[in-house]
């Protein structure tokens, strides 16, 4: 059993580089059903279930200093790509289609949880529900910071990631299966598609962003941290309650921080996102070396709840894509964008055509910037349904 916390850190560090490394070198296809950070969750909690590590002051202190200062950090980085002024680009009926979208599957974790959360355990699984609704409208790196700012444990944060892991597989299946029958949806929903083909010509994402070198790297690394610690600071001079604790607002802070620098010439610096995936991974992996695998006996029933969710999801859209003469593609993409974010969405836009790839990305990105707001909002709902 492994009781110095270097060794611990050290080994989780090793974990993701070996997981990483496989995927990008082999491209095996289990890759496609399983994300890396799914695999990664997996693979630690096993060793956690084990107890190949202890969990001894020492690695508890170097896992919550670890979290608590890395989570502002990537979120900041994070939204660096996210500059509202590009997002403004996809016209009306696109962020119309996004938010309609975000709505449905708000309303749909809503629904959902009314009908399952009398078959959970526990008091608190509004909290993972709502991280688990930050997931599906902006991605992993929501997900992980309204954990932080909720508190949640970290067996329910292993729900979470296995039904968004599975249940978002079927769904980009489902969408790319849609794909050839979008002409006769189109029809049916009586689209005008030409917008499509307008938006496309209007975009241009290319931010002429500088090559990732050292010194990039370590000055953005430097403003995540220094947001880290404005962060902390700001947050103790604001008020808090049962809901809104000192966490939730660093975490707030750092959002705001992100969205407002994504404006200035910090976000063409080169490695942002690059590094945001590390700190990201990293804190996934700390995560998962605190739960275990014996306590996930309800894995079923949150999945089944996500597919719920789902279910709702598609009917809303569809009523909408009636109601507002909506086309396809926009309903698949700012769906995809949700759930699926930046790494998903411009697989189905390319799908369609390889043009509309540009409108996938900014959707997905502004799924980034809401997802942790509309989260807590769900959250806050979801307490008062609990």
């Amino acid at each position: 059993m492994i009781e110095n916390n270097i060794v611990y850190l050290s080994i989780l560090i090793l974990i993701i580089g070996i997981i990483s490394s496989i995927e990008n070198k082999f491209k095996w296809k289990i890759f496609d059903i399983l994300p890396s950070i799914v695999i990664i969750y997996a693979l630690v909690m096993i060793l956690s279930s084990l107890g190949f590590w202890s969990k001894n002051e020492n690695i508890e202190s170097i896992y919550s200093s670890f979290k608590n200062t890395l989570l502002p950090s990537m979120i900041f980085l994070m939204l660096l790509d996210a500059d509202i002024r590009t997002i403004a680009k996809l016209g009306k009926k696109m962020i119309f289609t996004f938010m309609l979208a975000t709505t449905s599957i708000m309303i749909g974790f809503i629904i959902s949880y009314s009908i399952f959360h009398n078959y959970l355990d526990g008091n608190e699984t509004w909290k993972s529900f709502g991280a688990l609704c930050g997931s599906w409208i902006g991605g992993t790196g929501n997900m992980v910071a309204i954990q932080g700012a909720l508190n949640i444990s970290n067996n329910d944060m292993g729900y979470v990631l296995i039904a968004d892991s599975i249940n978002y597989t079927l769904w980009v299946m489902l969408l790319l299966a849609l794909v050839p029958l979008s002409i006769k949806f189109n029809s049916w929903s009586k689209a005008d598609t030409s917008i499509i083909d307008t938006v496309s010509e209007k975009l241009n994402i290319q931010k002429n962003r500088s090559d990732i070198s050292l010194s990039s790297l370590m000055l953005l690394l430097g403003c995540a941290l220094m947001v880290n610690t404005a962060s902390e600071y700001l947050a103790t001079l604001l008020p808090t309650t049962d809901f809104i604790t000192h966490y939730t607002w660093v975490v707030m802070i750092a959002t705001i921080a992100g969205i407002l620098f994504a404006m200035t010439p910090l976000a063409k610096i080169g490695g942002s996102s690059l590094i945001a995936q590390i700190m990201l991974y990293l804190i996934v992996a700390l995560v998962a070396s605190r739960a275990d695998f014996s306590e996930l006996s309800q894995a079923p029933i949150y999945i089944i709840a996500g597919f719920t969710v789902l279910v709702i999801h598609f009917m809303l859209m569809i009523l909408f894509a009636k109601l507002f003469k909506l086309d396809l593609f926009s309903l698949g993409v700012a769906s995809l964008a949700n759930i699926g974010g930046v790494a998903s969405a411009p697989i189905l836009a390319s799908a369609y055509s390889k043009a509309l790839i540009p409108i996938g990305i900014l959707m997905a990105l502004m799924g980034y910037i809401i997802g942790t707001g509309g989260g807590l909002i769900v959250a806050k709902i979801l307490q008062m349904l609990s």
